[in-house]
């Protein structure tokens, strides 16, 4: 089966685990690149992933017919057509808004630009108060918010606010034009349908571990 260039792809049809797959594929393409391995099975790279062989080639099946019969993938167009479903391909301007322990950890964090994004600055009803060797990116005022992501056209932000501001300063986001933010919040935020947002609750997390180390 020779590789065939696949069709548009709508972004709305594809799950959500299966997008989260797919930047795992990425990652594990990166790698497999990064030491000179140009193609790969289906087989090594579900391997890689940590995923099932079948599981993999249906996630695949978006980018329509693609790979070579007894060859595998291309290493490097996979990892491209991944790069430009996902945006990754260009760098996107990401906003954080709440300066706390979490929030400068994350700013502080120098891995965000490999995998293609940015956070261009930061926001804090504390601004002024904000010093840190580690943060490179300017902290701003809340009331400059609005206007920066408006004119900067940014459509992510991070949100690592307290609970009982989150839903208020997820609404002035929303308003000003971001349709994905990532909430650290431990509350669920009331957004429009056309704005994705991925929820992160550690203690979930923690929770979901301490289920499966009991058992």
């Amino acid at each position: 089966m020779t590789a065939k260039k696949s069709a548009k792809i709508e972004k709305a049809d594809i799950p959500r685990k299966t997008v989260y797959r797919l930047s795992i594929y990425s990652r594990c393409l990166q790698r497999l690149l990064e030491n000179g391995i140009k193609t790969v099975s289906s087989e090594a790279l579900a391997g890689a992933a940590g995923v099932k062989s079948p599981q993999l080639r249906k996630d695949l099946t978006y980018f329509g017919q693609f790979g070579t019969r007894g060859l595998g993938y291309d290493v490097e167009q996979l990892i491209k057509m991944i790069s430009d479903l996902l945006g990754t391909n260009h760098l996107q301007p990401v906003v954080l808004v709440g300066v706390g322990n979490l929030g400068r950890a994350l700013l502080s964090y120098r891995g965000f630009a490999k995998e293609g994004f940015g956070i261009v600055a930061a926001f804090d009803v504390r601004a002024v108060q904000v010093k840190d060797m580690r943060v490179t990116q300017s902290v701003y005022s809340m009331t400059e918010l609005r206007q920066f992501v408006t004119q900067n056209l940014v459509r992510m932000a991070i949100l690592c606010v307290p609970p009982e501001e989150a839903q208020e300063v997820s609404n002035d986001l929303v308003e000003a034009g971001v349709t994905g933010i990532m909430n650290f919040a431990p509350t669920v935020l009331q957004v429009p349908d056309e704005v994705t947002v991925n929820n992160v609750n550690l203690a979930i997390e923690l929770e979901n571990l301490s289920y499966f180390v009991g058992h």
